[in-house]
């Protein structure tokens, strides 16, 4: 099964199998071990109190006679219950006097039993040695008692105990945790299927890790963004229809009128149907640059452009519209202006756009103003007016297409709202950025930048 919580899952079961296995194996090594030094330990200590116990026989007897009787060595235990080992007891020459083999008494210690004996000490004297048949053997070769081997029986059956209810734990933590991982991702996954099928309502809670939590974020933005988009294209398409509804009905209806002999077919009449007719261009013309645009292959002539001549140009053509409506056209000092790279033609057509909008919000006695300032890196070209200004609200979207701060303006006096979309998209097209200032009642700055040459 192909699922990301299955291997989460399995990759933890794993690790915990083999972690709680290694802490096992280990621990149970170690205990064997501390337990066997213990006893090897406490066995060290019985015989040392042993060898203290003979020497006091010997001090208070001043002989080893008896020693056979006065100390039961089969029936001595330990402290902790352990029977402590049966010696093979020498005097100071080193002539076996007691050993559990009969046969040995009177025999020297041999090299091997010398090299462990204890010695035995009387008054600061050494009257005799004791050695244990185990005195140099390894802890882990230590023969256990019964009591012993049950009691490591248990701690080890403690341990397994110990270890299943771990690994039982694990895994359960195990399928929690890859569940919960999983789950915002199950979470984003049929929430991309149902935006897909159309639904753009759909968004998917922020949580998890930070990764994924960020992945959710991104995908809520895109939903956000796609959702604004496909309400932009839905009102551009109803915004085209409408706007080639009205002149096609006008030419539609005059030409019914004249077939009809309503209207007379004369110069005038026709004139009217020419002038929808050159609308329709205009808008057609204006909808290709934008589809041109989306597509990233507007064409360009980036040459050198003499931005100074570009500006005073673009005056010079609008200062006569602007002379008719009582508006004043001026240019901003110059002097410091370089040369662009650019489309000298497309910078006139985003001028001519970026004028047209001033002077159509600028009232009588108003004042429009062209100028431009180098940057580090760019020119800034700008159009203020001291028109009407533009709302707060209506800012963000006052670049996209058919939009009009104006609800109320007809197209006769508004255009077709794609002015400032095509000067946008030429601008960007160029290298630069395009922008608007803008405070209600005290007019906008529109501006845009040029890359310098």
């Amino acid at each position: 099964m192909n699922r990301l919580w299955v291997r989460l899952l399995s990759a933890f079961i794993a690790v915990t199998l083999v972690g709680v296995g290694m802490v096992a194996v280990l621990a149970n090594a170690r205990a064997d071990r501390d337990f066997r030094n213990f006893l090897a330990a406490q066995q060290m200590e019985q015989q040392h109190a042993l060898a203290e116990t003979l020497g006091a026989y010997y001090q208070r007897n001043q002989s080893w006679q008896g020693l056979a009787r006065g100390l039961d060595f089969g029936a001595r235990r330990g402290n902790r219950g352990r029977r402590e080992p049966i010696p093979t007891i020498a005097d100071a020459s080193g002539t076996i006097i007691y050993d559990a083999r009969v046969v040995n008494v009177g025999t020297p210690l041999d090299a091997q039993q010398k090299a462990h004996a204890l010695p035995i000490t009387s008054n600061g004297e050494t009257v005799g040695y004791v050695v244990f048949g185990n005195s140099n053997a390894n802890p882990m070769g230590l023969v256990l008692e019964t009591s012993e081997q049950n009691f490591l029986g248990q701690l080890r059956g403690t341990l397994l105990l110990a270890v299943l209810l771990a690994g039982a734990f694990g895994v359960v933590l195990s399928i929690v945790l890859s569940r919960t991982l999983t789950a915002p991702l199950a979470n984003l996954a049929h929430a991309a299927h149902r935006f897909a099928a159309r639904d753009w309502s759909q968004r998917v809670k922020v949580q998890g890790a930070q990764e994924i939590a960020q992945v959710a974020s991104a995908f809520n933005a895109m939903a956000d963004d796609l959702q604004r988009q496909e309400a932009v294209r839905r009102n551009m398409i109803a915004d085209i229809a409408h706007e080639l509804r009205t002149p096609l009905a006008v030419i539609q209806g005059n030409l019914s009128a004249m077939l009809d002999e309503v209207y007379p077919l004369d110069r005038a009449e026709i004139a009217t149907l020419y002038d929808e007719t050159r609308l329709l261009a205009r808008l057609v013309d204006d909808l290709r640059e934008l589809a041109l645009a989306d597509a990233g292959t507007l064409a360009l002539n980036a040459t050198s452009v003499n931005l100074r001549d570009v500006l005073q140009n673009a005056a010079t053509n609008f200062s006569i519209a602007a002379d008719a409506q009582n508006v004043r056209m001026e240019i901003a000092p110059l002097e410091n202006v370089s040369t662009v790279r650019a489309d000298a033609d497309r910078v006139a057509q985003v001028l001519q756009n970026l004028l047209a909008n001033a002077l159509r919000h600028t009232p009588e006695g108003g004042t429009i103003t062209l100028g431009a300032v180098v940057e580090e890196k760019f020119a800034r070209v700008f159009v203020r007016d001291t028109g009407e200004g533009i709302s707060r609200q209506d800012l963000p979207h006052i670049f996209e297409r058919f939009y009009r701060a104006d609800k109320s303006r007809a197209r006769s006096t508004g255009g077709t709202g794609l002015g400032l979309a095509i000067a946008r998209a030429w601008v960007e097209a160029m290298g630069g950025k395009i922008g608007v200032e803008s405070e209600v009642g005290k007019g906008s700055t529109f501006w845009f930048t040029l890359p310098k040459n």
